[in-house]
């Protein structure tokens, strides 16, 4: 019951976010890679605290998280696709998150039954935690203007 409550409130969660972040991204009031990096540090930080008493309120968070990493990582990826790629890489990119959505699954499964809950999770978040390494030093990086640089 506790899982299906946690996948419940994890897509509630999406499901609120995902319009709000693309509004907001759209109107120029959030930058891509600035809340990806923010929502991939909190999806790692949700997913390393999988103790009684937490899960849901992680679900809660994870799901919010991807509600707004979903949204901003394909329209950056939509804005730098050269337009005669544009299908092959999106199909690419929902190919890469169905495989997400199963790896991550059968990955936490098989670290769990091997040795512990807390283990199991602890794979995918130490994994989401260095997917935004590379968006953090493209951020410290100085940014110059179109022209001067």
């Amino acid at each position: 019951m506790a899982t299906g409550a946690a996948v419940s409130v994890l897509a509630l969660g999406a499901a609120l976010v995902q319009p709000k972040a693309g509004r907001a991204l759209d109107a120029g009031r959030i930058t891509a890679s600035s809340r990806i990096l923010v929502g991939l540090l909190a999806t790692a930080a949700g997913l390393g605290s999988p103790r009684p008493g937490v899960v849901l309120p992680a679900a809660v968070l994870i799901g919010a998280c991807t509600g707004l990493i979903t949204p901003l990582g394909f329209a950056a990826l939509a804005a730098s696709t050269p337009e005669a790629r544009f299908g092959q890489t999106m199909g690419a990119a929902e190919l890469g998150g169905e495989l997400g959505d199963a790896g991550g699954a059968l990955l936490v499964a098989t670290l769990t039954s091997v040795s512990t809950l807390t283990s199991g999770y602890a794979a995918p978040a130490l994994a989401i935690a260095a997917l935004a390494a590379p968006i953090a030093a493209y951020r410290a990086q100085p940014q110059t203007e179109p022209g001067n640089g």
